[in-house]
């Protein structure tokens, strides 16, 4: 089979190249040059790339650059700056992987030939009998099922994810025993456009223009506080905000960027049964409304009991409140390592 595996410089993908040229597969490693801005984490950077490129070199398999900064600017950072702007809290790794590597990465694979793309993400792909599904990883502590759960059943039939049924310390080990250059190296763990210096303020300030805003209690709308900018604040948000009467913390319950105020209120109203979601995906088919599931929805959170509707979903207990511009993942009822589908929270109507 011809792989064309998506080399991000870390040990994952490193491992998951190795993996495959062992198995035998016709393997070409692909380093993809997403942004040309200040970075000093994430995995696009110029080091990121000769890492990839060494460990292509040890592997003995040939190497390539592809210049997909255009499309990371049109598809994934002016989105995240739109987002904010809206009063939502995008995700933007998972916009990338939606638009950049199993979007336009793939396509190029089919384009020149190549049976599958494959990463380093730590989720297994498993048969079924109407077609592949997406499961969670093997290392419960690395699952990264979630950040793939757009993805349906006709894409995953030309997706390979070597590491998937490894715990990360075997990832490691494989490295380690096989001379791999990146065995060592830490994992990337923020926005790869955001600079540790700067922050999300000081790249979005660049960006569009930020205004401070009200602080309003949601019991009678009574200004509170004032926050620097409305457009950093997130729903669920308590950091900042201050305490409110007999020193209870507050909570962001809603983001009003047009009207420029924060609504907040104590922990006893930062949960909800109800969660708005549009533009649901499904892996297979649509769920029927009243089906039974289980949402997760955040990268390490836990996937809680649901009912699915074509607006949203209700939690059989409260839950703390997820941001608007979130990915909300199913897991299925009886099968909760198997995802069913996903979308994006969106703010409630009023």
């Amino acid at each position: 089979m011809r792989v064309l595996v998506a080399m991000s410089g870390g040990v994952d993908s490193s491992v998951a190249t190795g993996l495959l040229v062992e198995q035998g597969h016709d393997v070409v490693g692909a380093t993809l040059k997403l942004w040309g801005g200040a970075s000093d984490s994430g995995c696009c950077s110029v080091a990121d790339v000769e890492d990839a490129r060494a460990v292509a070199r040890r592997l003995g398999v040939a190497h390539h650059v592809f210049d997909m900064g255009e499309l990371f600017e049109q598809s994934v950072v002016s989105p995240y700056v739109a987002g904010h702007h809206r009063g939502e809290t995008p995700n933007p790794c998972i916009e990338c992987n939606r638009h950049v590597k199993f979007g336009a990465l793939a396509e190029r694979a089919r384009r020149l030939g190549f049976d599958a793309v494959a990463t380093g993400h730590h989720a297994r792909i498993a048969p079924g009998p109407d077609g592949p599904r997406l499961v969670r990883g093997a290392d419960r502590a690395k699952d990264q099922s979630y950040v793939l759960s757009m993805l349906s059943s006709h894409q995953l039939a030309a997706v390979l994810l070597p590491v998937g049924a490894m715990q990360k310390e075997e990832v490691r080990a494989w490295a380690q025993a096989h001379g791999l250059p990146t065995a060592a190296k830490p994992d990337s763990q923020d926005v790869c456009f955001i600079h540790s210096s700067a922050g999300r303020h000081g790249f979005l300030a660049g960006r569009m223009e930020l205004h401070p805003g009200a602080l309003v209690d949601e019991d009678g709308g009574h200004v509170v506080g004032t926050v620097p900018a409305v457009e950093l604040v997130t729903v669920g948000q308590r950091r900042g905000l201050g305490s409110g009467a007999g020193g209870r913390r507050r909570f962001a319950l809603d983001v009003d960027v047009a009207r420029r105020r924060v609504t907040v209120g104590d922990a006893s109203r930062a949960g909800r049964a109800w969660l708005a979601v549009a533009g649901w995906r499904w892996a297979l088919r649509p769920l029927e409304p009243g089906a039974r599931a289980r949402a997760q929805t955040s990268a390490h959170g836990a996937a809680w009991p649901c009912t699915v509707f074509a607006g949203g979903l209700s939690f059989d207990e409260p839950q703390r409140l997820v941001a608007p511009g979130q990915t909300v993942a199913l897991y299925d009822e009886d099968d909760p390592e198997m995802v069913v589908g996903s979308g994006l929270a969106v703010r409630a109507a009023a």
